[in-house]
Formats: structure tokens, C-alpha cells, sequence
């Protein structure tokens, strides 16, 4: 029923810190996965990296998950600045609705606060209104989450998002980079469902 899958992440990173567990798992099963990235966050990059530093990191990153380089799209979008670009945010994701006609997209929960997430989850909306959606846990940026999905993943589902996390050498100073975070979240939402490992989403829309 689900063959193709789009995740709209605001900024490199976002995809695999929410769902790198359940990209693998779904690559796994032979699903088709594109992932758009819609700014390089050049503003925010620590002194002495390239201007484009997190999208070679993306793309060594989304190896790691089972995902086709050229199935990465990237944007220029500043970060930060996501509010006034709003339009033609929505424009691109119209065009990559007409492009790749997702089964599934996944984007930021409802209740993020972040400005750029928070565009993104509201033109995600607008663009995919006739896709199953769910929005992704990024737990530093919610501050309530309604986790009403869950997807089970195993013990090396998991370590492939690890391991597509240490591709981010620009942002290892970050404290939700660590694996300790990273296996202990996927703990908790297994228990929710009582398994070893899950991530969780936020069931936006759903329909068969």
C-alpha cells in the first residue's frame, strides 16, 4: 500500500535525528525514499566549514540508511529565515508532489517550534493534503508531543541511524547527537508499544 515515501526536512540532519531508524527499516523493505532538505543552514555552521559542509554530510548520511544519493533534493532557503520564503516553500513542494507522488510524507509535528520546522509542517500540509502524513519527534523543539504512531525498528535499524548521524561531523557538538540519547528515545517509544526499539510519530493523516 505504501510503496513511496517523501521526508521533507528543514534543514540537513532533521530526517535522520527523527526517523533514521524507520527510513532504514522501510529502504529495508524495498521502499522507495526521497529525501528534500530545503536549507544548507549556512548561517549556522561552526567557524571553518564550507558553505554546503551539511549537504555532503547529508548525502554520505542517507548512504548509511539505504537511501539513493539521487534520491536527496536540496534547496537554498536561509536558515532561519523560512517565514518570508513561505510561498515559494510551497511552490517546490507542489512541484515534488507532481514529481514524485508520495504514498507517505513525513515532516515536523504539529507542535514544533521551531519558525523553519513550523513552515514546513504548515505548507507540507497545504501541498500534501491528499497523502497519508505524519509528522516527526524532534523532542528539543516540541513542547508536547502527541506520539499516536509508532514504527517497531530492530537493534541494527537503529545503528544505521547512528551510524548516518556520525556523517554530521559539523554538528557532533550538538548534545542530541549522542548515541546514549539516541538509543535511550528509541527505548522509551518501544516501551510504548512493548518492544525493544520504535520511533514515534504524530498521526497527522491517515486512510486505505
Amino acid at each position: 500500500m505504501i510503496e513511496r515515501i517523501l521526508l521533507l526536512a528543514p534543514h540537513p540532519d532533521d530526517g535522520e535525528l527523527s526517523s533514521g531508524a524507520s527510513l532504514r527499516r522501510w529502504s529495508d523493505e524495498g521502499k522507495e525514499i526521497w529525501y528534500a532538505a530545503f536549507s544548507p543552514c549556512k548561517k549556522s555552521l561552526p567557524a571553518g566549514y564550507a558553505s554546503y559542509q551539511l549537504y555532503e554530510e547529508l548525502r554520505s548520511a542517507v548512504s548509511k540508511l539505504g537511501i539513493d544519493k539521487s534520491h536527496t533534493i536540496t534547496f537554498d532557503f536561509p536558515v532561519r529565515d523560512f517565514p518570508q520564503y513561505r510561498q515559494a516553500i510551497l511552490e517546490e513542494m507542489v512541484k515534488l508532489k507532481k514529481e514524485i507522488s508520495p504514498d507517505l510524507v513525513l515532516l515536523p509535528n504539529s507542535n514544533d517550534v521551531h519558525q523553519d520546522h513550523h513552515v514546513i509542517y504548515e505548507e507540507g500540509l497545504r501541498a500534501f493534503k491528499h497523502s497519508r502524513i505524519l509528522g516527526y519527534e524532534l523532542p528539543w523543539n516540541s513542547l508536547s508531543f502527541n506520539s499516536n504512531f509508532h514504527v517497531k525498528v530492530s537493534s541494527s535499524q537503529l545503528d544505521a541511524k547512528m551510524n548516518a548521524l556520525h556523517e554530521y561531523k559539523s554538528q557532533q557538538h550538538r548534545p542530541y547527537m549522542k548515541d546514549n540519547f539516541i538509543r535511550s528515545l528509541a527505548q522509551v517509544r518501544g516501551i510504548q508499544i512493548n518492544v525493544e526499539y520504535a520511533e514515534a510519530f504524530e498521526l497527522i493523516r491517515w486512510f486505505t
